[in-house]
């Protein structure tokens, strides 16, 4: 007996039977032209969105006039950079400079480090009240500034630390360390506590651990922590204006005041100061940037 094997037709495109036919709509996962033109034009919107203020900052800053922000149609037939040279020259902005990054880069250092220590310690040491004194870091943000600033300026001038940088370090410290130590904690929770105790079967000492072992782990937590202690310190307003009394001690942000008074408003040198305040910035941010978005999404779920 014989067995006839019969073979259905081929369909009239020529595709095999059972096959989708080619060219009829995108594979799994891939995203149709439409819908990447979509996502690329809000992408270059929002980018542009971004960069305006910066680009008219900029642009303004060009003006000669103080009264070229009012008319800036005219600025683009006068462009001059007199405004650049005579902050650089007429102004106290390298005193501004190094008084800035004299309390930014302290702040940075000793907000980081105690930190690191406070969060490593909660993250690692089961000791009694640990949970609460999490939350007791996380209240002390909830309190304004307006709040704060009496008992502050009281507590600073019985330790003579008024018109101190160390002392202003100290104020920034207590309002950067809360949060960065939340944020270590959440990082320090992701490096297994096996690395802990293979390095106290070499001997190593608790601090000792944390010194070679955890912390060269944790450099994109560290690095979130000293960009967000070093803004801090660097845009800051209010208590550098109340506890900094010379003008060679102020910040940038309280030097920029000092081209706006009750009756006059240098806002052609205010901008030109304000481009050359965000170098830093952005240096710093260029040292760290490898880092950040690490850092930023690493604490957020622990394994």
């Amino acid at each position: 007996m014989s067995t006839t094997t019969v073979t259905p037709p081929a369909p009239a495109d020529g595709n095999p039977a059972g096959t989708a036919p080619a060219g009829k709509g995108p594979r799994r996962g891939e995203r149709s032209r439409a819908g990447a033109l979509v996502s690329h034009g809000i992408l270059v919107v929002a980018s542009l969105t971004a960069l305006f203020p910066i680009a008219w900052l900029v642009y303004l800053s060009l003006g000669p006039d103080k009264d070229d922000y009012l008319h800036p149609e005219g600025i683009l037939g006068k462009m001059t950079f007199d405004n650049y040279a005579f902050v650089l020259q007429h102004t106290p902005f390298f005193d501004w400079l190094k008084s800035t990054l004299i309390v930014s880069l302290g702040t940075t250092v000793i907000g980081v480090l105690v930190a690191a220590t406070t969060g490593y310690a909660v993250s690692r040491m089961r000791f009694p009240g640990y949970r609460k004194f999490m939350w007791v870091l996380l209240v002390t943000q909830m309190f304004p500034v307006a709040v704060l600033m009496v008992p502050m300026y009281e507590i600073l001038g019985e330790l003579q630390l008024i018109d101190n940088y160390f002392g202003l370090i100290l104020v920034y410290c207590s309002t950067a360390v809360p949060y960065c130590a939340w944020l270590l904690k959440g990082y320090f929770d992701t490096i297994p506590f096996e690395i802990d105790e293979a390095g106290r079967v070499d001997g190593l000492s608790p601090f000792g651990t944390f010194a070679r072992l955890i912390l060269p782990l944790a450099k994109p937590g560290l690095a979130v922590a000293a960009f967000y202690s070093f803004i801090t310190a660097f845009g800051e307003v209010a208590f550098a204006s109340t506890f900094m009394l010379s003008d060679t001690k102020y910040t940038f942000a309280v030097g920029l005041q000092s081209f706006v008074s009750e009756h006059d408003a240098q806002r052609n040198l205010m901008a030109a100061t304000a481009v050359l305040v965000a170098i830093p910035v952005s240096a710093f941010f260029y040292l760290v940037q490898k880092n950040l978005v690490t850092g930023l999404t690493a604490g957020g779920t622990k394994g």
